[in-house]
């Protein structure tokens, strides 16, 4: 079985450093981004602000369980972003996700084994592993759109 140490590399892989499975990572991808780069709609896609609010939104809302809170977020408020007009609006959006990132990560280091296996919230959500592999996957997915939306914004 895997352990803490060994997920939360995952985590810090996707969000952080890695570049095993995506040959990227979200700060990586995200690093030089403009503000209007990420704000540029294109087509019915989702903007990349739009998707780093969306994965932040459940990093900051799983995070919140693991610091002794409630789990607050719902589906329907995900991409809820308010609008982004400045590199200000931008760069504190991608702080507040890293920083975000890296208290998740450190949460995960210092998850008991045990914890792993107990139930999320309520047992309908499953255990805390399912949860954070589930936050890996979907951050995964995401950060694929992340990368093929910059490709198509550099060829306008």
């Amino acid at each position: 079985m895997e352990n803490s140490n060994q997920i939360a590399i995952r985590v810090k892989e996707v969000f952080l450093n890695g570049t095993w499975i995506a040959n990227t990572n979200y700060k990586d991808a995200l690093s030089k981004v403009t503000w209007q780069q990420a704000t540029k709609k294109i087509g019915a896609l989702n903007t990349i602000a739009a998707l780093t609010y969306h994965i932040n939104y459940y990093v900051a809302g799983v995070l919140n369980v693991f610091e002794g809170g409630t789990l607050d977020i719902k589906d329907k408020y995900s991409f809820d972003l308010p609008p982004i007009q400045s590199k200000e609006e931008w760069e504190k959006l991608l702080s507040t996700f890293l920083i975000n990132a890296e208290k998740f990560v450190s949460h995960i280091e210092l998850m008991p084994e045990n914890k792993l296996e107990e139930v999320f919230v309520k047992e309908a959500y499953g255990s805390y592993r399912r949860n954070i592999e589930g936050m890996i996957e979907h951050s995964y997915y995401h950060l694929g759109q992340v990368s093929l939306i910059k490709k198509m914004i550099s060829e306008l």
